[in-house]
């Protein structure tokens, strides 16, 4: 479930590129959610 939250937050990332339609800090604000949860992940699937 975390895997798939990240990847679509990190889409949204990249769309906010390439489109150039940002909304202030919120792009990367979800690019920092993603990376976090990616991070949880790595960490509880290495300490398991």
């Amino acid at each position: 479930m975390l895997e798939s939250i990240a990847v679509v937050l990190i889409i949204l990332w990249i769309l906010g590129l390439v489109s150039s339609y940002t909304l202030g800090g919120f792009v990367h604000i979800l690019l920092v959610v993603a990376v976090v949860l990616i991070l949880l992940r790595v960490i509880r699937g290495r300490s398991l």
